[in-house]
């Protein structure tokens, strides 16, 4: 679980780079529901919770893009 929740905080991290707004509202995603859940006992629960994580992480590695405005009509 520690593994999983450190893993999303590096994606987080390089997928949002020098976008504060975002790191801090992934940050804090990333948090709640780490904190939601973290009195799981049910073993199914847990397993289903992980998977669930662990699809997020490579949905921000791999789908997320962030555009920068390099002129006033360019991205």
């Amino acid at each position: 679980v520690l593994k999983l929740f450190k893993l999303l905080h590096r994606t987080r991290q390089e997928v949002f780079k020098n976008d504060t707004k975002a790191l801090e509202a992934a940050r804090q995603k990333i948090n709640e529901e780490f904190r939601n859940n973290r009195d799981e006992k049910s073993e199914e629960k847990i397993n289903e919770l992980l998977k669930i994580a662990s699809d997020v992480e490579v949905i921000l590695r791999t789908s997320v893009i962030q555009a920068v405005h390099t002129d006033s009509d360019k991205i």
